[in-house]
């Protein structure tokens, strides 16, 4: 019996193709298989990995962040007191359409993963041979905010998805979507909408307007930048792009674009009730915002040990409050009617700054940015005021520096003995940023400067010549109390200790002992330097427009007061 058989018949691909192909193509089809059943596991591992997660912190809101003064007194606890979930039924619906147009369009067509958006990104990834798109979805974005995934590479991303799928699997879209306001941070210590829209508008999300919807909405992409205290108008400029966007995906028209575009920016007052912040708070945010991720900050739970002294700084603040409000008394006119007052610590109110640094550290133990926090959130240790005699200690470092001899109480002739420009160099390595005249009136106190400029310049006198770098804070600490940063000296050499040691002898003999008070030519700055035996204090009184304080010699009168009740610090 035979047992021959015939061949099959060859399958259609295999008549269709050239026998020589037929060898690469099963080749093909194999590795096919292969990289299906490779993707398959990698996809079914990061499944077990997501796992892993507890999708229940979707929906709880992240801890507090509390803030410490040096000695372990509480100096806030941002959010504790106004941190408040929104429901769903409270966002107004302009909110949503703004955040949808803004941040995912397509967020109630997909599950989770815009496809179309992140082959999109992964071909300019591949452009640009780094991770710089990563078309997040909404819910991506909740699940990196919730899980603090931080880490910009492909294996985050992987793991981003996975935990995308699970989320969208377990929440409905409207609760995604409320997550996710509730969770996101929106600058200004502000942690979710509800507290977002205090901060800012001083109301509850409900009775938000359309144009305060978009600029909330336009500060997400960049809370520390975009924010309407710091930028008005760059708030309102992502407002516009906002609105735009919202123009082109169908949201709005035309004509409500331009009627929403044209509200006016109306912020909230800053002393309403429930707010913690202050100066040195606010200063504390923006170095947290630059030393930690934002993800990090928003996810809450820091404990943030800073380098202020609360006692000293309340005891700075309120003498300098004692000598401003003397000066405002006897400016009245013995003959004439008592004026009102203006409102305390206002705008128009005279105005005081002052900034003490650890001398050898740059510690930064007091930060005070003018009368009242809540009347005005312009923080004038930041801005730059003329020096006028006060500049004189760093013009005779600068001139011991080079090897020649000052004159005390003759700043032109100290000067001239090395130049403008020899005594602008030196001054930029003591901490002063300029811009430097390039003239003799240098030498005259022709340079404006910050309070804490002239307290770290101050400070490298009393450290031997060493500049510090001013710093806020000391430690955080994550919400497990596990350290994340702490903070080193950073010290750079600036003068010679014997240059530095003339500077505060003139100091000395200009102010009595290690202090000087003067005010400008103009009478418009008064300036105070104070280096004590841990601290250096510089304090500026005057007012936000530039006008005339008072006669020369009441103001150093009660400078020097100031000073001396200070006592040692």
């Amino acid at each position: 019996m035979s047992t021959w058989r015939s061949d099959p018949p060859p399958s259609v691909w295999q008549r269709l193709l050239p026998a020589r192909l037929h060898g690469p193509v099963r080749a093909a089809a194999l590795l096919s298989a292969l990289a299906c059943l490779a993707l398959s596991a990698i996809a079914f591992l990061y499944f077990l990995q997501a796992m892993r997660f507890d999708l229940d912190e979707v929906a709880r809101l992240p801890q507090s962040t509390t803030v410490y003064d040096r000695n372990g007194r509480i100096l806030t606890a941002p959010g504790s007191i106004t941190r408040q979930p929104a429901a769903r039924g409270e966002l107004p619906r302009f909110l949503v359409d703004a955040l949808l147009a803004r941040e995912d369009a397509r967020f109630h067509q997909h599950h989770g993963i815009d496809l179309r958006g992140l082959l999109r990104a992964a071909l300019r990834n591949l452009k640009d041979r780094e991770f710089t798109q990563g078309a997040s979805t909404l819910t991506m974005q909740l699940a990196r905010n919730t899980f603090g995934l931080r880490e910009k590479s492909l294996h985050r991303k992987v793991l981003e998805i996975a935990l995308t799928l699970r989320i969208e699997a377990r929440f409905t879209k409207d609760e995604i979507l409320t997550h996710y306001l509730n969770r996101i941070y929106f600058g200004a210590g502000a942690d979710g909408i509800g507290e977002a829209a205090r901060t800012y508008f001083g109301k509850p999300v409900a009775t938000l307007t359309d144009g305060e919807c978009a600029i909330l909405v336009g500060i997400i992409r960049g809370p520390h930048v975009f924010s309407p205290l710091r930028n008005p108008d760059q708030a309102l400029e992502q407002r516009r792009q906002t609105l735009e966007r919202m123009v082109s995906m169908g949201f709005i028209d035309r004509t409500r674009c331009d009627a929403v575009a044209a509200e006016p920016l109306r912020l909230a007052a800053a002393d309403q009730p429930g707010d913690p912040t202050s100066y040195a708070l606010q200063a504390v945010r923006r170095e947290l915002n630059g030393l930690l991720d934002a993800g990090l900050i928003a996810g809450g739970g820091l404990q943030v040990h800073t380098t202020i002294d609360a006692a000293w700084q309340e005891r700075l603040e309120r003498e300098l409050e004692r000598t401003v409000a003397a000066l405002e008394d006897r400016a009245t006119p013995p003959d004439g009617p008592r004026a009102a007052p203006p409102p305390d610590g206002g705008a128009d109110s005279l105005q005081f700054a002052a900034v003490t640094t650890e001398t050898k550290t740059g510690q930064v133990l007091a930060l005070i940015g003018g009368r009242h926090f809540g009347r005005s959130r312009f923080d004038r240790t930041r801005a730059q005021r003329d020096l006028g005699p006060v500049f004189e200690p760093f013009i005779a470092a600068a001139v011991a520096e080079r090897g020649r001899n000052p004159s005390p109480g003759n700043p032109l002739r100290t000067g001239r003995a090395i130049g403008p420009a020899e005594v602008a160099r030196i001054a930029r390595r003591c901490g002063f940023t300029g811009p430097f005249v390039e003239s003799e009136d240098l030498f005259r106190g022709a340079l404006a400067a910050t309070p804490m400029e002239v307290s770290i310049a101050l400070a490298t006198l009393g450290n031997n010549g060493r500049r510090p770098k001013p710093a806020l804070i000391r430690e955080i600490r994550d919400s497990s109390g596990r350290c994340i940063h702490t903070f080193k000296p950073d010290l750079s050499a600036a003068l010679s200790a014997d240059a530095a040691r003339e500077g505060l002898r003139v100091l000395q003999i200009l102010g009595g002992t290690r202090c000087i008070s003067a005010a400008t030519g103009s009478e418009r700055d008064a300036w105070a330097l104070r280096l004590g035996p841990g601290g250096s204090t510089a304090v500026w009184i005057g007012f936000d427009k530039p006008a005339a304080i008072g006669p020369e010699v009441r103001l150093r009168a009660l400078l020097d007061a100031c000073v001396d009740r200070l006592g040692n610090r």
